[in-house]
């Protein structure tokens, strides 16, 4: 009888085993399978979140257009297209930009007049169509060759301004537009970026700088922030993340510099980068700041400092995941701008 007993309780205890053992193996495999949906719809996600490439086609009443959008095109249109703008800030030209994008990619911006009529276009991807087949890549000689030569200066009113790009960028006049494109030093002199603006709106800005303001300068900023985010993009990197505190420290920086006449990374009191950013107590495993002064606008200052061999390394560093940009203007509404990068 014994026996029996210990025989139905090794065969209970077998029951058991395999029940839990079953329900073990189960709760794995629906992890498991739960996993892998996760990560499939994560998959989907991020493939979600990259927009295809746009279909661009010719202009069809201009020489050039930026993102199928062509001078003299309304708000209208650019939102059926694009919906609504991402932000506004002021630039240079007494307007605005109106910048366009999907997690910076598809990046342009639209300059608009009172009557919300296009005057002025701006991208650094490959969003440029001409009836010349120029596009962005395109290189300078071959632009030459197409285009002629560039233009040498601007006249408004009574002044004569020169145009001394150092071989950074060229300026035409074609279709009563003024087109500048900007060229990679370090990619074989290729279109890397164009800007459009209506002929008209260049010249009713009398100076080379604008007056400065307190619009003026977060415009500034935040247009820098913002090409410095496309410019990343558009060579798979990652975006950075808008820092208010090294904002802070870049204005006082440029302030500084602004203020003083000089230009440099050591300020007047010996103090580093590294070292403002200390005392203002921004904590950091790797920094860098850019520099930039005497360029009309954000756009101009930032390929500008593409072309820089340095300041191009901070700008395209996968390390860093904040940027906060500080802008400030001298007695002759010259600005300063401050880049601070950093993890």
């Amino acid at each position: 009888m014994l026996f029996i007993l210990k025989r139905i309780f090794y065969f209970l205890c077998l029951l058991a085993l395999l029940f839990f053992t079953r329900a073990f193996w189960l709760d794995l495999l629906t992890e498991g399978t739960q996993l892998v949906q996760q990560s499939f719809s994560q998959l989907i996600t991020n493939e979600e979140s990259t927009p295809p490439p746009l279909d661009l086609s010719q202009p069809e009443s201009q020489t050039f257009s930026v993102g199928n959008v062509e001078i003299g095109a309304t708000k209208q249109d650019v939102e059926a297209m694009y919906g609504t703008a991402q932000s506004q800030t002021q630039n240079e030209y007494g307007t605005q930009w109106a910048t366009y994008h999907q997690n910076y990619q598809n990046f342009l911006m639209v300059a608009y007049d009172q009557d919300n009529t296009v005057r002025g276009l701006f991208t650094n991807q490959e969003l440029l169509s001409s009836t010349l087949d120029i596009h962005v890549g395109t290189d300078k000689q071959t632009i030459r060759e197409l285009l002629g030569e560039p233009e040498s200066a601007i006249r408004k009113g009574l002044y004569n301004y020169l145009i001394n790009s150092e071989g950074e960028y060229d300026v035409y006049l074609v279709d009563n537009n003024y087109i500048t494109f900007f060229y990679d030093l370090h990619e074989g002199e290729q279109v890397t970026a164009v800007q459009i603006i209506e002929e008209q709106l260049e010249l009713n800005k009398n100076y080379l700088y604008a007056t400065q303001s307190t619009d003026l300068q977060t415009g500034f900023e935040t247009q820098l922030f913002d090409l410095t985010n496309a410019s990343r993009v558009k060579r798979g990197l990652s975006v950075l993340n808008w820092s208010s505190a090294a904002q802070a420290t870049g204005r006082k920086h440029s302030k500084d510099m602004a203020d003083n006449n000089y230009f440099d990374h050591i300020n007047l009191q010996g103090k580093s980068p590294f070292d403002r950013m200390n005392d203002d107590q921004i904590s950091y495993t790797l920094a860098g700041e850019n520099l930039a002064y005497g360029q009309a606008s954000s756009i101009f200052a930032h390929q500008g400092l593409l072309n820089s061999e340095g300041h191009r390394k901070n700008i395209l560093n996968n390390g860093f995941e904040n940027l906060g940009i500080g802008v400030s203007f001298n007695e002759e509404n010259q600005p300063y701008f401050t880049e601070l990068f950093y993890k």
